[in-house]
């Protein structure tokens, strides 16, 4: 398709219709792999919620914590996410975070 023809307010409406394409396309995309996936579940006997409940990767779990505030014991950091203040003050302080460590 030659798009240098086209006037700015024809691809300003092209563009639109690909939105609503792409919207209507994925839509249905999601919904074909929830049917194969439902179908799978059935296929093999399981129930859907016992499938997804067992997907190593989903969330809910706990993590451990991997660091702990010498100087309260009660502040703990798993080492995911952002870190805490205590640890950005030892950190800084020239101190190292293994010296945290549990």
């Amino acid at each position: 398709m030659d798009l240098s023809n086209l006037s700015a307010s024809e691809l300003r409406n092209l563009q639109e219709q690909v939105k609503r394409e792409l919207k209507k396309r994925e839509t249905h995309d999601l919904q074909k792999a929830k049917d194969e996936i439902f179908a799978i579940a059935q296929r093999v006997g399981l129930p859907l919620k016992d499938l997804i409940a067992s997907n190593p990767r989903g969330k809910g779990g706990t993590v451990a914590a991997r660091f702990r505030n010498p100087s309260d014991g009660a502040q703990q950091w798993t080492g995911r996410g952002r870190q805490p203040k205590w640890v950005k003050d030892w950190v800084d302080a020239g101190k190292s975070i293994d010296d945290l460590r549990i």
